[in-house]
């Protein structure tokens, strides 16, 4: 089986608990980023405990207890994706249109959704287009995926219509609220694309109140008067209003990019960038401001956007080099580096909070690297958490040739390969 594609269980795994065992799961020796090293115990989807190393037990004395050794790892609040792109994932290598039969993208949605929960995020929102050559199909194989997926990640659906205005626009709004009583959770769209982006918006906002439903928008945000309208008209529905990528900020020159970070803030919306690329039918020209949105009080989060289709033929989908590109190309700090990709991840998508606490949610990353600089760079061994549950675990093992020259002793070695 080719190393991208997710991989079954070895014998190697602990004896973990199925998804209605109620016994709980104890991480031993996990450090946390303020430098701790602790026992953390899981029970019943939350995090029951928090203790000194060899301090927690289980929760009753004749529970059963599975015991994992996070030793060497860094334990953290598990990723969410907020912008993926689950129907057209994994179709770069097809040789021609990309399929919109629901069992094909049902197939490479959950091979996606598998690969980016292997990286760690056990929540991800998927945008997905309906209408025109799509029709409902997408929808449909992705909203199968989703269900498939229960108990290893929560996938949520985002409706993505092309036209939502004039004579055309009649399809597209019915196509839309067809796809919210289908499944779909959020109202989403391009309004740059429509002949009348306000009233997209417009159209898009309508909707969202007749459902209660979030709504959230591809735009690249290079016209600061549109975008400033589309801010001030979102503002009734706030906080459940994101936009994204907004790369066209970038270009801006500095007092129209800081006063449109102004009015977003106001507005309540939270703006989703891509770090590792462009996605679909909108291509900003870079990644969006984020040390200058983040000052004005715009919540900023991070997502993967394109995985491996036509406008991102080599995405990875990984939150931890989304992280790890806003710590080395934005200049923010590996903490707020991260919290883009779950604490501010997980608010967009109108999570709770996850920490490493008693009384949250068990949704939890462990990856080997003694603090959070360290973990975002190589960031190759992982085990994730979703529900109290592990879920995924990637290994990796770095070897190296023994050398016959005169190295100087006690180098470093995980394993030693043959000659």
């Amino acid at each position: 089986m080719p190393d991208s594609r997710p991989q079954p269980p070895s014998d190697s795994w602990p004896s973990l608990p199925g998804p209605a065992d109620p016994a709980p799961l104890l991480l031993c020796g996990a450090r946390l980023t303020d430098g701790r090293t602790v026992d953390v115990r899981l029970g019943g989807g939350h995090v029951e405990a928090v203790g000194t190393a060899g301090s927690l037990a289980a929760g009753s004395p004749h529970a059963r207890v599975t015991r994992v050794d996070l030793t060497g790892y860094l334990l953290l609040p598990a990723p969410a994706e907020p912008h993926a792109h689950a129907d057209t994932a994994l179709s770069a290598d097809t040789g021609g249109p990309v399929s919109y039969d629901s069992e094909d993208v049902q197939r490479r949605a959950t091979e996606a959704a598998l690969l980016q929960l292997g990286h760690g995020a056990t929540a991800l929102r998927a945008h997905v287009r309906v209408g025109d050559l799509a029709g409902l199909g997408a929808l449909t194989g992705v909203l199968r995926a989703g269900r498939s997926l229960r108990g290893l990640a929560e996938l949520t659906t985002v409706a993505v219509p092309r036209v939502l205005t004039g004579v055309a626009g009649a399809d597209g709004l019915a196509v839309l609220r067809d796809a919210l009583k289908m499944g779909a959770s959020v109202v989403g769209g391009c309004p740059d694309l429509d002949p009348d982006p306000t009233g997209y918006v417009e159209a898009v906002l309508e909707v969202a109140s007749e459902h209660g439903c979030p709504v959230d928008l591809h735009t690249d945000a290079a016209d600061t008067a549109r975008l400033a309208r589309f801010a001030a008209m979102a503002g009734g529905l706030r906080p459940g209003v994101t936009l994204g990528p907004c790369g066209g900020l970038a270009a801006l020159p500095a007092e129209p990019a800081a006063r449109t970070a102004d009015r977003l803030a106001a507005a309540g919306v939270t703006v989703v960038c891509l770090p590792q690329g462009g996605c679909g039918s909108v291509d900003g020209p870079g990644v969006a401001p984020v040390r200058l949105l983040r000052s004005a009080g715009v919540r900023v989060a991070a997502g993967s956007g394109a995985l491996r289709d036509v406008s991102n033929p080599v995405g990875r989908g990984d939150p931890l080099e989304a992280a790890y590109l806003l710590a080395s190309c934005q200049g923010l700090s590996a903490e707020d580096a991260y919290a883009a990709v779950s604490t501010s991840a997980r608010a967009a998508l109108g999570l709770p909070e996850v920490r490493v606490e008693a009384g949250f949610p068990a949704e939890l990353l462990a990856v080997r690297g003694a603090g959070l600089p360290d973990a975002l760079s190589p960031a190759y061994s992982r085990i994730v958490i979703h529900g109290g549950r592990v879920v995924a675990r990637t290994s990796a093992v770095r070897e190296y040739r023994d050398s016959t020259g005169t190295a100087a002793p006690g180098l470093p070695r995980q394993a030693r390969g043959p000659a």
